[in-house]
């Protein structure tokens, strides 16, 4: 049995992307943060996405050499999609990236394509043996999986910045979902990873 974990970051105002769906102020220059958040993810043994993150991941991580690339790219993906196994045309081209593919850049276009109930495929993918299963987002995606109450971990990373507007992670639950701390770790530049479970 596979326990879901949701990360994202989020700012201090309690926004995980701007309103046009950016979150390029998530590290800023806090690489020790962003060297935790690429242990963590790498703990996972399967990464979920919806299809909008998929199709952006899937042009972007195959030729990076960025340090969050072995684990997006080695670890196995399901994706999330009504349009089923058309999905992964978008990443068998690798979305026009330039660059030499990385070590496990196939794994995107062999992706598992989720395209059923979410709850009845989540617990599918959770009765499975091994690690983790780390969900990245988007937001549609991310929201959707908290509002039905499907996620077994959250591990927020709170950056020391300020959006004023965006989109909210918590906005589709219906009522109060209380959180138990886990753990809190600070990094010097500012950011705070938080991990809570539900209580």
């Amino acid at each position: 049995m596979r326990d879901l974990i949701l990360k994202m970051s989020m700012s201090v105002d309690g926004f995980v992307s701007d309103l046009e769906g950016r979150n390029t102020w998530m590290f800023g220059a806090d690489q020790e943060a962003k060297a935790w958040s690429v242990d963590y993810v790498s703990n996972a043994s399967l990464h979920i996405m919806g299809s909008r993150s998929f199709q952006a991941m899937s042009g972007y991580w195959p030729t990076s050499t960025d340090q969050f690339a072995p684990p997006m790219n080695q670890i196995p993906k399901a994706v999330f999609s009504r349009r089923g196994s058309a999905i992964l045309e978008s990443a068998s081209g690798q979305g026009g990236q330039a660059g030499e593919p990385q070590p496990g850049a196939d794994s995107w276009a062999k992706a598992y394509v989720a395209s059923g109930d979410l709850a009845e495929e989540i617990a599918a993918l959770k009765a499975q043996d091994g690690k983790p299963i780390i969900a990245h987002g988007g937001v549609g995606f991310a929201r959707s999986l908290v509002a039905q109450g499907l996620v077994d971990q959250f591990v927020l990373l709170v950056a020391p910045v300020a959006l004023g507007k965006g989109q909210p992670l918590f906005s589709e639950l219906t009522a109060p979902a209380p959180l138990k701390l886990v753990s809190s770790k600070a990094f010097p530049g500012g950011a705070v990873a938080q991990i809570y479970r539900p209580a």
